[in-house]
């Protein structure tokens, strides 16, 4: 039996009768909201495994609603919108939304999309890999969670992290844009540069907070992680 949870977030009961029943098609356990302050008390009560979040509501809306989210949690976010503009997107995976969808949207894709996001984001144990150590920093895949190997801890959302984690894995060799694309955001085709780009401000950004600024970029290429010497 699918005991993975998760909560439909929209104003409109049409729209999440047809999500619901897609979803639970699939097996799994399907919660609702119909606004954003009825989703954050949904959330404090029993946190889902994944929230399908429509941007646009009444009372608060979903881009507020994210910002909430991720200032507690990695919680995946999969975003709902009737506004499909390049930069509405980017604005919601730069928050720490995981995808973007623009209604209206076909369920099927939508269920699909759901689980390449729960498929990416799962945490992994037992692996080779899950924890990486590089550039003065620390990774464990199996926690999500990142260190300076003076001991501080520094939160980056999921997109973030899969980011990092990548370019740590080979520390040195300079990613393509597009390499990066498909390694972090698997599933999603509809990533462009700038928003690739969007996170890899975000992360230099929270690295060069604690003095450390290991990521380069290389013009025309694209990114590298910076070799100890």
């Amino acid at each position: 039996m699918n005991t993975t949870d998760i909560l439909i977030v929209d104003d409109d009961p049409r729209l999440r009768e047809v999500v619901r029943y897609a979803l639970a098609r699939e097996g799994y356990t399907v919660r609702e909201a119909g606004d954003g302050r009825a989703a954050l008390e949904a959330i404090a009560q029993q946190e889902p495994d994944l929230v399908v979040l429509d941007v646009l509501m009444p009372e608060l809306d979903g881009i507020e609603v994210c910002r909430r989210i991720r200032a507690a949690s990695e919680l995946p976010v999969v975003f709902l919108s009737s506004r499909g503009e390049e930069l509405d997107r980017v604005l919601g995976l730069e928050l720490g939304g995981d995808d973007y969808m623009t209604k209206p949207f076909s369920p099927r894709e939508l269920v699909s999309r759901i689980k390449a996001v729960l498929r990416r984001t799962q945490r992994r144990s037992g692996g080779d890999d899950d924890m990486v150590e590089a550039a003065g920093l620390r990774l464990d895949a199996a926690q999500h969670r990142v260190w300076t190997t003076a001991g501080v801890e520094i939160t980056f959302t999921a997109t973030e992290f899969r980011l990092l984690r990548v370019l740590m894995m080979q520390p040195g060799r300079v990613y393509s844009r597009d390499e990066l694309m498909e390694r972090a955001y698997e599933g999603n085709h509809h990533v462009s540069g700038r928003t690739l780009d969007s996170h890899m401000r975000r992360i230099r950004q929270k690295l060069r907070e604690e003095s450390l600024d290991p990521i380069e970029t290389v013009h025309g290429v694209g990114y590298r992680l910076q070799v100890q010497t």
